[in-house]
């Protein structure tokens, strides 16, 4: 595999620091080759402006209109082309961040922001329909998606009727609607739980588990999301209702039950991590 693993906790020395490291080593001593992107350590600016598209600040900004010119001419950012570079060299992405807020952070959230403009990720039309590709089809096809977040919180407090709502539910804006939206085969995350108070058997406990499945990734099903154009959504892109008859909500946009594998235990009862 070729991976880019992009990181965002501020300092190198946290828990996601220590599980970046061990994940980015176990794939190099399995002979994939590794590039990454410490958005923290690199500065990265999370803002979306007019010097993104070297665009006149005294006119008004239409950014999907600028980021596509700007992305055609070659005149985005240089630090974007920079990151943009890395992940079409990749065939698989690793997005590692500490759930804050019930979001990833704003560094990283910036950084799909600048990215992923009209006609690179978004808005990339089908030749044989005019119709945009998205949602299992789109600028980023071909390539597969592992998040990795941990979590303040235990796992019963993030399962299916824990007060802080399933995980599965969400992370499902970055899953569903960033990377599957993309074109990315996602496949199910890797959430660390109880991370807080986390003791040294349970961060061993956690270290292996990523192990594993980084060595496992290669051939992980991904989540059984539809797609856009397979047929399963009307013109007006809702689902048709011969599918998940009489159902709402996230989980009618699975093929099958709509459920992740577990999350991962590794600590007893926090608060959830903010």
């Amino acid at each position: 595999m070729r991976v880019l693993w992009v990181s965002a906790h501020p300092d190198p020395r946290s828990l996601n620091g220590a599980l970046r490291d061990e994940g980015v080593a176990v794939l190099r001593e399995r002979g994939h080759e590794v590039v990454e992107s410490d958005l923290y350590a690199m500065g990265w600016n999370p803002v979306v402006d007019h010097g993104d598209f070297a665009h006149d600040p005294d006119k008004r900004l239409d950014v999907l209109t600028e980021s596509q010119r700007a992305l055609e001419t070659g005149t985005l950012s240089e630090d974007i082309r920079r990151e943009q570079a890395k992940l079409l060299w990749a065939d698989t992405l690793v997005v590692q961040f500490p759930l804050w807020w019930f979001g990833m952070p704003a560094i990283l959230k910036g950084w799909f922001d600048r990215l992923f403009v009209q006609g690179f990720a978004q808005g990339v039309p089908d030749p044989a329909t005019g119709r945009a590709m998205r949602y299992g089809d789109g600028g980023l096809s071909g390539r597969r998606a592992l998040v990795v977040t941990t979590v303040g919180a235990n796992a019963a407090t993030t399962g299916p009727r824990g007060i802080h709502g399933d995980i599965n539910d969400v992370l499902f804006p970055i899953l569903h609607g960033t990377l599957w939206y993309t074109g990315m085969s996602v496949v199910p995350p890797l959430v660390v739980n109880g991370t807080v108070c986390l003791s040294g058997p349970e961060y061993e406990a956690a270290a292996e588990r990523l192990r594993e499945r980084l060595v496992a990734l290669p051939d992980t099903d991904p989540i059984p999301y539809r797609r856009q154009n397979g047929g399963d959504y009307d013109e007006h892109l809702v689902l048709r209702p011969e599918h998940a008859a009489g159902e709402e909500g996230i989980r009618i946009h699975y093929t099958g039950p709509g459920q992740t594998e577990p999350c991962e235990t590794t600590g007893g009862p926090t608060e959830a991590d903010r």
